[in-house]
């Protein structure tokens, strides 16, 4: 792919076929040999039944247990396999599915039975309807505590107030995406991927097809209340500055504070001849005005870490096997979506 195939969208990619069209669904899987052979079972059902020709992309993203071999055994012509060579993450994983698949539409999709595979057609529908984006936005979360649900909700609200760009609610990973909109997420390749925001961001239309989210199926859940604040923050610096400018404001409000309780302090020095307060007023001041500059340091470190990541301009991830699907041997569509070039990847004999 040259540079100007990079800056636009291939044409051919602007309208879904109707009919005949070949959908790839990408599953990133991070331990989960419990849940994958009914995963696998109920989506190959639902896949059979759409009437198109379709794809698997299993990214195993560096597990630790027998999700690999799990893979491997399902021994179906349909699935491809992309065995990262260690844990890059959710995000990553994703981007490296997006990048390989080689459908008319890709769908994303968790393997925890948590999204239900039995609304692809209904994904599929709106997409053949004109939609370019569509996801799949809970209506209700079952199997969730309480915490979370409200944590999860405060952060979308915070999330729609700092950024410009509509970021859904309620909305996960799971989603389907035209052509046009995989190739757009192609040409971004930051190493700080929040990918529900970066799928906003490339607007196109969109639209939501609702569902009840049902608890996970087996295993455990991979993001502790740690892992979702760091998410957090990472969504939010990817996509707002107004943690820096709520720093300066901050600092702004302070240094007026701190002028006019001197201008106080001299007055009443000067008429009242009142000795300056003590040790103890000190400290707090003092104290207060290091925890103020401590946190704006920190917002600044914040994004200051991201532009050191940026400008080191290592590869999103690297390949250690690549199992190709049917559609890479009967030379599906998207020949030009996967630029090992552009990845930085380790690129395997995929077309042999």
């Amino acid at each position: 792919m040259n540079l100007a195939s990079r800056q636009s969208i291939d044409k051919e990619a602007l309208l879904p076929s109707q009919k005949g069209f070949t959908l790839s669904v990408v599953v990133p899987v991070y331990n989960e040999e419990e849940v994958l052979p009914d995963f696998h079972r109920r989506l190959s059902t639902v896949m059979n039944n759409l009437g198109a020709n379709w794809e698997l992309l299993y990214i195993n993203d560096g597990s630790t247990d027998r999700t690999l071999q799990v893979i491997r055994g399902l021994c179906d012509p349909r699935v491809a396999t992309i065995d990262l060579s260690r844990n890059f993450g959710k995000e990553i994983a994703m981007t490296a599915g997006l990048d390989h698949a080689r459908g008319d539409a890709v769908v994303v999709i968790d393997a925890d039975l948590q999204d239900p595979p039995e609304l692809i057609p209904d994904l599929v529908s709106k997409w053949q309807d004109g939609f370019d984006v569509v996801y799949a936005k809970r209506s209700v979360r079952e199997g969730e505590s309480c915490l979370k649900k409200s944590t999860a909700k405060l952060f979308y609200r915070v999330i729609q107030r700092l950024t410009r760009i509509s970021i859904p609610e309620d909305t996960g990973d799971f989603r389907l995406l035209s052509r046009k909109a995989v190739q757009a997420l192609g040409l971004l390749r930051e190493q700080h991927r929040f990918m529900k925001g970066l799928f906003a961001w490339i607007g196109y239309p969109q639209a939501a097809v609702y569902f009840r989210r049902s608890p996970r199926f087996a295993g455990k859940t991979k993001w502790n209340y740690w892992r979702l604040w760091n998410f957090a923050l990472e969504g939010i610096t990817s996509f707002s500055i107004v943690p820096l400018k709520i720093a300066s404001y901050i600092g702004l409000l302070t240094a007026t504070g701190a002028f006019i309780y001197a201008c106080f302090v001299i007055f009443k020095k000067l008429t009242y001849g009142d000795p300056v307060q003590g040790y103890a007023s000190l400290m707090v001041v003092m104290l207060f005005l290091g925890g103020v500059q401590l946190m704006t340091l920190g917002m600044i470190g914040e994004y200051l870490g991201r532009m050191f990541n940026e400008t080191k301009r290592r590869p999103l991830y690297l390949v250690n096997h690549f199992d190709p699907s049917c559609l890479w041997k009967t030379g599906g569509r998207g020949q030009d979506v996967v630029n090992p070039s552009l990845q930085g990847t380790t690129w395997c004999e995929a077309e042999e």
